[in-house]
């Protein structure tokens, strides 16, 4: 059931409108002109508005022109028995969903009335999907440090500069790359996510520089590896210490030479593309071991960022439950709890070997099992 504003200076249109989209389970709500509809419209929320356009003291083109200055979203559909082709543009251009002639007909206006809902449920769903997205992309906290992280990608994503994330599992290496990427000068281009450590060594070439038919035994068709996927933008290179030591030869020359060929050919492709790189390895050690190639090393380390476990900056955990808290029970659509200050000092004595991943996965089963309001006892049975 939607919310429909009518707004006509005929006692008949309004009436006859109203009569038909309450029969189809609509609430309606009704203005005999554009000022008394603005007023309506700007005081209460509609899911949908009809205005007419020929009206006293304010006509619809005047109404339309003030909503679309104020921050209603409503779609609106313009009526009018004067219409023709030049004023439908004209109401298109600014502003209106779609436009209607009188005498009207029931069926364009109910088909009217579901496209426009249908354009108000998308833009919904985008604003929801899209505040999800900020959220998971967001640095929590405001401990030193996590205050010297934020302070470095500030310094550093405007920039072209290579970038080597190094943290435990769990510490929000992928967080740091999205932002280094939303605030970059790339930030419209593509960015590319590979996971080296759940690639097969024998794919993982495949996988970053693509392959020519026939290239192999199950190479049935080419392959656009991720560096030509990622030109002009950034590619993430994700747990690069997992990486095998004849793909790191590739990784190397195509940052050398800014340049890549696919498997099974000898075709050189630039490519044009920023590189960040994350791993839970100590890449010194890996080197004096044999299995990481010190001169990819000192590729990528241009610019180190340390991320910090959960235990260096426990000082966050209050902050991160909040996030935690409201993101959980949205996701689960259920009303929002809160945890009592007993629970809160609990979770933070505890050691967090998973870091801010195993934390959300305690505050997501404390918010299912506990009560409304968590306590103590809640950590000590449910954790």
């Amino acid at each position: 059931m939607a919310k429909i504003l009518v707004i006509d200076d005929e006692r008949s249109i309004r009436n006859t409108m109203k009569d038909i989209l309450e029969f189809e389970k609509h609430k309606v709500v009704v203005a005999e002109n554009g000022r008394v509809g603005l007023d309506t419209a700007l005081n209460e929320e509609f899911d949908l508005i009809f205005s007419d356009i020929k009206m006293p003291e304010m006509d619809g083109m005047e109404f339309l022109e003030k909503l679309q200055e104020s921050d209603v979203e409503a779609p609106i559909v313009m009526i009018s028995g004067h219409g023709n082709i030049g004023t439908a543009v004209e109401c298109i251009k600014k502003g209106a969903f779609d436009f209607i002639e009188k005498p009207i007909d029931l069926n364009r206006m109910l088909v009217t009335v579901r496209n426009a809902l249908d354009k108000n449920t998308l833009v919904t769903e985008t604003k929801t999907l899209k505040k999800k997205v900020a959220s998971k992309n967001q640095m929590i906290g405001k401990s030193a440090a996590i205050e010297k992280v934020r302070e470095m990608i500030e310094k550093v994503a405007p920039t072209d500069a290579r970038v080597l994330i190094t943290g435990a599992n769990g510490t929000g290496k992928e967080v740091v790359a999205r932002l280094l990427y939303e605030n970059s000068n790339r930030s419209q281009a593509p960015f590319v996510e590979v996971n080296c450590a759940a690639i097969p060594s024998e794919l993982i070439e495949s996988e970053l520089f693509g392959h020519e038919k026939g290239s192999f035994t199950s190479a049935h068709k080419q392959r656009i590896g991720k560096f030509e996927q990622a030109d002009t933008g950034t590619i993430f290179l994700d747990e690069i210490g997992d990486m095998s030591l004849s793909a790191q030869t590739k990784v190397l020359r195509a940052l050398q030479e800014n340049e890549v060929s696919r498997v099974g050919s000898d075709k050189i492709i630039k490519v044009n593309v920023r590189v960040f790189a994350a791993t839970n390895k100590n890449l010194k050690e890996e080197i004096e071991k044999g299995n990481f190639r010190e001169d990819l090393f000192h590729r990528l380390n241009v610019i180190p960022i340390h991320v910090p476990t959960l235990d260096e900056r426990k000082e966050d955990i209050p902050l991160l439950m909040d996030h935690f808290t409201e993101q959980i029970c949205l996701e689960q659509g259920i009303q929002l709890k809160t945890f009592d200050t007993k629970a809160i000092k609990a979770l933070q004595e505890r050691t967090w070997p998973g870091n801010i991943r195993e934390l959300r996965n305690v505050v997501e089963r404390l918010i299912i099992l506990g009560g409304q309001k968590i306590t103590k006892d809640d950590v000590e049975n449910f954790s």
